[in-house]
């Protein structure tokens, strides 16, 4: 798993059947530290996440565990909305605080 950050959506009139019913979002991962990074992924949502909410995703065969992405052609899975996170106490992430914002 790793986290990341909603940056926008992806929309596709034409695709495979078996991603009817699907909602695409554009994933920006974020380090451990909540540093962004460069590297983006297209990923099916699997729990309504929306824009700009921090999320664990996860790629690779993985991605198919989900009861919604279950033997669908997806290479990519958001499978949590991020509340909190820390490394040895010092809180990472909180999406309750105003200060929330990615480093």
């Amino acid at each position: 798993m790793m986290f990341g950050r909603i940056t926008g959506t992806v929309v596709a009139s034409r695709k495979d059947e078996k991603l009817d019913g699907l909602k695409l979002l554009l994933v920006q991962q974020v380090d451990a530290y909540g540093k962004i990074t460069n590297n983006y992924v297209v990923a099916a949502d699997s729990v309504g996440a929306g824009k700009g909410e921090v999320v664990l995703f996860a790629t690779g065969s993985s991605a198919r565990q989900t009861t919604k992405t279950e033997g669908r052609p997806v290479d990519a899975v958001i499978m949590a909305i991020v509340d909190t996170w820390e490394i040895n106490g010092e809180v990472m992430y909180d999406k309750y605080t105003a200060d929330a914002g990615m480093k």
